[in-house]
């Protein structure tokens, strides 16, 4: 059977929208009602967006070639890889808000959407700067190698959402209640439209989103300049985020050497950059490294197991005012 048509990419540009469209609004019918993912629906809906992810890798090869689809491949599990330290950052948020578990789904289905929207405007503007401006590809490296030997320094993840500008000018203008109205955004109060503390929460992980896109994106643009090559692996990787998120809660403390292979892979991946025009590594062997970086931390993590406390059990209550001056 000829996969010819998928090289259109037009018909490729839109079947890819098509997809998204139509999975995020069966992933809404299915959640429509808010409740807490239990760690086996977690792991089918893991399985599945992983399983879809790599259909998807099998069409690109089979259409465009073995170069573009190893090129998807690495984007996919660099991107995916990358995505395990933003889940920290997302427990660490619900923890310090206190959002109940029920909501969680709900508020990182929005979370997801806007970050569908970023990165498509990121993809572009990215590709569109490195064509134009070629130098901005040592830029680039400079930044991803940085984020490797900041993230490998920093060995607690930290939040401070009364400290953000954003949500202080939020805070300001905007009222809002002071508990959670079940999954709601926004409720009317005496004919008056007032923001649910979810909305903090979702404010907070958009831009959680975004600065890990600053390292995610260059990350990918090192193996590829291809848009859709980029976008696509971005985009099945995010996707599947959420699934990926509550399957990992109850287990991701097992794997604490995984941050320091995160690390190893963004400082690999800006040196691979920034050398580009002296070295040519070729995509196969990228992807080895960046395979075997991260079977060897999990591997090292379950024969060295981290000897920790208890976690301790997530605080309850209402969420944390935030004012607009930045009191908690």
């Amino acid at each position: 059977m000829s996969l010819d048509f998928l090289r259109d990419p037009t018909f490729a540009w839109v079947s890819l929208a098509v997809f998204v469209v139509v999975s995020l609004a069966v992933d809404m019918i299915i959640h429509r009602k808010s409740h807490e993912l239990a760690l086996k629906e977690a792991l089918v809906g893991s399985a599945f967006w992983v399983s879809l992810g790599l259909l998807f890798n099998l069409a690109v090869f089979l259409s465009r070639g073995p170069q573009a689809g190893t090129e998807f491949l690495t984007g996919y599990i660099i991107e995916l890889s990358l995505s395990v330290d933003n889940l920290f950052v997302f427990m660490v948020l619900f923890r310090y808000f206190r959002v109940p578990a029920a909501f969680q789904h709900r508020v990182l289905f929005w979370g997801i959407f806007g970050a569908v929207v970023m990165r498509l405007i990121f993809v572009f503007a990215g590709v569109a700067l490195l064509e134009r401006f070629h130098w901005l590809m040592y830029v680039f490296g400079a930044i991803l190698v940085w984020s490797g030997i900041k993230m490998f320094t920093q060995h607690e993840v930290e939040v401070h959402p009364e400290k953000n500008p954003i949500l202080r000018l939020f805070a300001r203008f905007v009222p809002m209640t002071a508990d959670y109205e079940r999954d709601r955004f926004f409720v009317k109060r005496a004919g008056v439209l007032m923001a649910t503390p979810l909305v903090m929460v979702l404010i907070m992980i958009e831009i959680t989103d975004l600065v890990f896109a600053v390292d995610s994106i260059p990350a990918v643009l090192a193996v590829t300049r291809d848009p859709f090559i980029v976008f696509s692996s971005n985009i099945f990787a995010v996707l599947g985020l959420r699934a990926l998120f509550f399957s990992l809660n109850h287990v991701m403390k097992l794997f604490h050497y995984l941050h320091y292979g995160l690390a190893g892979i963004l400082a690999f991946i800006g040196v691979k950059m920034i050398l580009s025009d002296l070295i040519h590594m070729p995509t196969w062997l990228a992807l080895g490294v960046v395979v075997v970086t991260l079977v060897g931390c999990i591997v090292a993590s379950l024969i060295w197991p981290q000897r920790s406390p208890l976690e301790e059990p997530a605080p309850t209550g209402p969420p944390p005012h935030i004012g607009p001056d930045g009191d908690s």
